[in-house]
């Protein structure tokens, strides 16, 4: 399967990772894809791999830190997820963790009923948190996750050591013992086999390493530390943030305070709270009153036309009443999977983890946080 990862278009750069192409591919759909392998990573986690028909082999091609959304129905109810894909687009499969998560419904069919042979509807890759790396560059990356947030930092690691042979990177796992470290036999390999260019410091919350910077939460008061000890700020290429949104928030405002730049931060939420983390709004004045306005959604090259309320239900949800088959997965914000593109009037966002703002400034919008404040909206999922 390696040589299906590989394959690139004519316009591609040997040289370069085939992130713009992949930005050009589109828009995600659905596809029934079998299970090829499950592995216990942990306790509470597994992670799975997909068998890729020759025929969509394309429409699969992936950038590390990207994600899949997946749809099963379980008991009588449909249900969608997102999952961060953990291999790198040089292993030769395309694989997500799953850690099983109290009260979670898909995570746990995932860890206790799937097996090896079953089918499920598997969105094609999606997610921007990633870059584009090339065989020639000399940089320092840092890496801070906790939990079931090194899925996608697992991919860029393996991709950046692969692929980057004069580049390395400094991980800050945080877990709560040893036996939940996800990945921890594969994170052992790669240190073994790269000994000078990946390091690796586990954060344990429940367990003592005889050192108090290696025990707790990651939080603002050891990314100072960290800093001190083990990179210089200003120096690193990128940082790649990925896990619980408060260790986000203290992270990424922590550096900014050490000077630096926005432009080299990159994290990945897996799920929101109301707290005000990166909630960007596409117009900030205030709506007075109540608009009833005419939509229309445009979604492979055909249109849906509806009438919804400026203060009522979001633009995906009134698309979807009207029949529509937008896509979404979370629909908090998060995952990017309902983006589209105001191409007429305009509308207000709820909230925004997902879009950057040069994507907010050109006119893309998450659907469902999007509410009209105009008479007419016209919404395109094809651009």
């Amino acid at each position: 399967m390696l040589s299906f990862f590989l394959q690139k278009k004519k316009t591609a750069n040997k040289d370069n990772f085939w992130l713009d192409d992949i930005k050009k591919q589109p828009r995600p759909k659905f596809h029934p894809l079998t299970i090829s392998d499950i592995r216990r990573e942990t306790d509470e986690c597994v992670s799975i791999a997909f068998d890729i028909p020759e025929s969509l082999r394309d429409e699969y091609r992936f950038a590390a830190g990207q994600y899949l959304t997946l749809k099963t129905t379980i008991d009588g109810e449909e249900v969608r997820r997102s999952y961060s894909i953990c291999s790198s687009p040089l292993d030769g499969e395309l694989r997500v963790a799953v850690k099983k998560v109290t009260g979670g419904k898909f995570s746990t069919y995932a860890n206790e009923k799937l097996a090896v042979g079953q089918t499920l509807d598997v969105m094609t890759p999606q997610g921007n948190f990633t870059i584009p790396f090339k065989k020639d560059n000399a940089a320092q990356y840092v890496m801070f996750a906790a939990g079931s947030g090194i899925t996608p930092i697992m991919s860029l690691i393996k991709t950046i050591l692969q692929f980057e042979p004069q580049s390395t990177v400094i991980l800050f796992y945080g877990n709560k013992a040893v036996s939940t470290i996800i990945f921890k036999d594969e994170l052992d390999d790669l240190k073994n086999t790269y000994l000078n260019r990946l390091e690796i410091h586990h954060i344990l919350s429940r367990e003592d390493q005889g050192t108090d910077w290696l025990k707790g939460r990651i939080d603002a008061q050891k990314v100072r530390l960290y800093a001190q000890k083990f990179f210089s700020p200003s120096a690193v290429a990128h940082y790649f943030i990925c896990g619980p949104e408060e260790m986000i928030h203290q992270v990424k405002n922590t550096l900014t305070e050490l000077g630096v730049s926005d432009k080299k931060v990159h994290f990945e939420l897996f799920t929101s709270t109301t707290s005000p983390l990166e909630k960007k709004a596409v117009e900030t004045s205030s709506v007075k009153g109540e608009i009833l306005s005419h939509v229309t959604v445009i979604l492979d090259g055909e249109e849906t036309h509806f009438d919804v309320s400026s203060k009522g239900i979001s633009i995906l949800d009134a698309a979807l009443d009207a029949g529509a088959d937008v896509p979404f997965a979370c629909k908090g914000a998060v995952c990017c999977t309902c983006r589209a593109k105001v191409l007429e009037g305009k509308v207000v966002m709820e909230m925004n983890y997902a879009l950057d703002d040069d994507e907010v400034e050109q006119g893309y919008v998450l659907t469902c946080q999007s509410h009209p404040i105009t008479e007419r909206v016209v919404v395109s999922y094809d651009e």
